[in-house]
């Protein structure tokens, strides 16, 4: 929270406080230009077909042989496709996080019951539910096609060509492995590591009878809500188990599994969170970072508040479940983007980024083999310029529902269909189903989201550009949305179907005010969607030269970006220091409970009643602890796991600081995981939940 200064004094000491500090920071971290990249800014994000087995002995006297990283591997499990989870026992009984759950709680309820409110146990083998459509993957095979898919790209004559034959040789390959002996009748899925300078074939076995086991309240789940979002100290039962069944209906039998340890990890032991981060862009450019710095994060931010703020007013009297979770999104991304740009923004990590690039060039130019590729960074930054020049008409113009409302891209949709009717039949029939299919819903989220547009619009380009002129013609953002939709014909099926038959014609003669606004944005968007689309081929094509030169110059020494791929992260339980004091490694029930009464037990803060009268154990216990591992989303869900590759926790959010992870690992200025403890799922799962056939499957050893 900022503090508001009430008096000239009060103003005035503030000032010192922050030049003070500003000079205290000045003395630590400038001149920017002698600060140097440490050893592990890209990460420790480790690929399990380059396991680092010399680093962890090195670091934490490890003797991990690779029956360790197999088992950890087999253990493991991606979630659906958005997140991460493990085997917990030999039963199939697998934990993720419930935040990874909440659909599935959604798709297993029944009448007259709400699963959000009350949570779910299946007490008997029997009662437990199978979740439509829901799989999880567990990764069995690994390959290298690197050299066989870079001979392939080869063979291209130019950038759309070498792009064009690099993924049908991708997808050929998939196919070809797909009818081998050891890999038919798996999930095959070929894996971009490096940018593009290295290739993998993964396949995975596919569990697709998956059962729900127990999910807490989302009282407990979500306890905090979005103000405890990316924090710490944090207070957050975010776990949901689950079962997996063979092809015979019987629970899984497996021996690869981690050991439920309800001990957890103690201060300064070593733990290794093992799942699928999602993205990260680590090896971007400085250029690369900069232009989403200062373009794409900034518009990305406004435009996911703005929408957020709409849907809010609008579910002040909806009281619309699928509404308040799409506002749970919205407040997770945007407060995920405010940290990166927040970092992106810090002098020191920026410097420190700079080093690493320049250590990287002076290695290459220094290199005989190498030096021959020294000219990629300015050929990246040239692509870089011709998206930055881009921007503006490419994020307002996009034919994307969020951004824009559904009229109005459904107005762009009609402009490009008449378009490319005659020179691109096929697409246009797409196209023409789409429109077809078209209704129009919520007027009152339309027009919000449709003033939000106009407003970034305003801000982007300025009065006196004629999307605007058009627009507004004297109105405010708000005025001219109410005009807009009182005026339109769209929601007219006969006046669409007409303008779909008679096409241009009947286009031109319209004076619909969606459809001209539209005929002034689409030749724009065009020019700079073909402008970004070469940029961004260009750039493809050189971040695989250049993730190929990080491997040349580091080796394995430098893990790949993340990209929902398996990876072992390895880290120490450790505190942080944070608002001029220290945070403990793990908190305790008796803080949940202390958030609760001074809150009032007002939402996000809330608990059911069986929660309200606990007993001493459980207040004792711990809850959530942190350790300086390094995920990102798409961990949601990972276990943290011992030397012994036993549980001790759950990974579910990093800290405000972790945030700046998208681009750069940085644990010294207070990246920490946030994970659930052992003992804390245990514990309440003992003294509130009862649930004693679940707690002695996790106690068998």
């Amino acid at each position: 929270m900022i503090l508001r200064k009430k008096n000239r004094n009060l103003f005035f000491a503030a000032g010192c406080f922050c030049l003070l500090s500003a000079f205290r920071m000045h003395a630590q971290q400038a001149p920017f230009d002698t600060v140097r990249a440490r050893q592990f800014d890209m990460g420790k994000m480790w690929t399990f077909e380059n396991p680092p087995v010399d680093y962890f002995k090195e670091t934490y006297n490890l003797t991990t042989g690779k029956e360790w990283f197999e088992k950890a591997q087999l253990a493991a499990l991606r979630f659906s496709t958005y997140c991460s989870a493990s085997f917990v026992s030999a039963e199939g009984l697998i934990m993720t996080n419930h935040h990874c759950a909440r659909e599935s709680g959604v798709a297993v309820q029944k009448s007259g019951e709400d699963l959000s409110a009350n949570g779910f146990y299946a007490a008997k083998l029997s009662d437990e539910r199978k979740v439509p459509e829901l799989f999880v993957d567990q990764l069995v095979k690994i390959e290298d096609i690197t050299k066989r898919v870079q001979d392939i790209e080869k063979q291209g004559e130019d950038d759309y060509e070498k792009l064009t034959l690099r993924d049908q040789g991708l997808e050929n390959i998939v196919k070809e492995y797909g009818e081998l002996p050891g890999w038919k009748g798996l999930e095959i899925q070929a894996v971009t590591l490096y940018s593009g300078g290295k290739f993998s074939l993964y396949g995975f076995k596919r569990y697709d009878d998956v059962r729900l086991v127990f999910m807490p309240e989302l009282d407990l789940g979500f306890f905090g809500g979005d103000p405890d979002n990316f924090t710490y100290p944090r207070y957050n039962l975010d776990v949901s188990f689950f079962r997996v069944y063979d092809e015979n209906g019987k629970p899984l039998r497996s021996s690869n599994y981690f050991r439920f340890n309800p001990d957890g990890a103690k201060e300064n032991e070593p733990v290794f969170v093992i799942g699928n981060p999602g993205t990260t862009g680590r090896l971007q450019t400085v250029d690369e970072l900069e232009m989403e710095r200062d373009y794409k994060l900034p518009y990305l931010i406004e435009v996911l508040e703005n929408r957020k703020a709409v849907l809010e007013r609008y579910n002040q009297k909806a009281k619309n479940d699928s509404i308040t979770n799409e506002i749970f999104s919205f407040e997770n991304s945007v407060k995920s983007f405010s940290g990166q740009l927040k970092g992106m923004r810090d002098p020191y990590l920026m410097a420190r980024k700079k080093a690493f690039e320049e250590d990287f060039k002076r290695k290459v130019r220094e290199s005989q083999d190498l030096a021959r590729e020294y000219s990629i960074w300015d050929q990246i930054s040239q692509e870089v310029k011709t998206l930055r020049d881009a921007q503006n008409d490419l994020m307002l113009f996009q034919t994307n529902p969020l951004f824009r409302g559904e009229m109005l891209t459904f107005a762009q949709q009609l402009v490009d269909y008449t378009a490319i009717s005659k020179s691109n039949p096929e697409r246009a029939e797409t196209l023409k189903e789409m429109l077809n299919a078209f209704t129009p819903k919520n007027e009152e989220i339309e027009i919000g989201y449709l003033t939000a547009h106009l407003e970034e619009a305003l801000s982007l380009l300025g009065a006196t550009d004629i999307y605007l002129r058009y627009a507004l013609d004297d109105r405010t953002p708000a005025e001219a949305a109410q005009w807009m939709y009182s005026q339109t014909k769209l929601k007219d099926k006969a006046f669409v179907e007409n303008l779909i038959k008679n096409g241009e014609k009947a286009l031109e003669e319209s004076e619909d005010p969606f459809l001209q606004l539209a005929l002034i944005a689409q030749p724009r968007y065009m020019k700079s969607i073909f402008a970004a689309r070469d940029a961004y081929m260009k750039l493809e094509l050189l971040q695989g030269r250049l993730g190929r030169l990080i491997f040349d110059t580091y080796g394995t020494a430098i893990p790949p970006d993340a990209t929902m791929s398996l990876r072992i992260s390895d880290g120490v339980v450790k505190p942080v220091d944070y608002n001029g004091t220290k945070a403990p490694v793990n908190t305790t029930y008796y803080g949940l409970y202390d958030r609760y009464l001074s809150h009032k037990g007002a939402y996000p803060w809330s608990l059911p009643d069986r929660w309200k009268n606990p007993p001493a154990e459980l207040l004792k216990a711990p809850v959530n602890f942190i350790s300086t591992n390094d995920i990102v989303g798409g961990n949601s869900g990972s276990p943290l796991v011992n030397s012994k590759l036993e549980a001790v926790g759950l990974a579910f959010d990093g800290n405000m600081e972790s945030l700046t992870g998208y681009f750069i690992f940085a644990p010294d200025t207070g990246n920490r995981t946030v994970s659930v403890h052992t003992g804390g799922i245990m514990a309440a799962l003992k003294y509130v939940y009862k649930t004693k056939r679940l707690t002695d499957e996790l106690e068998a050893r």
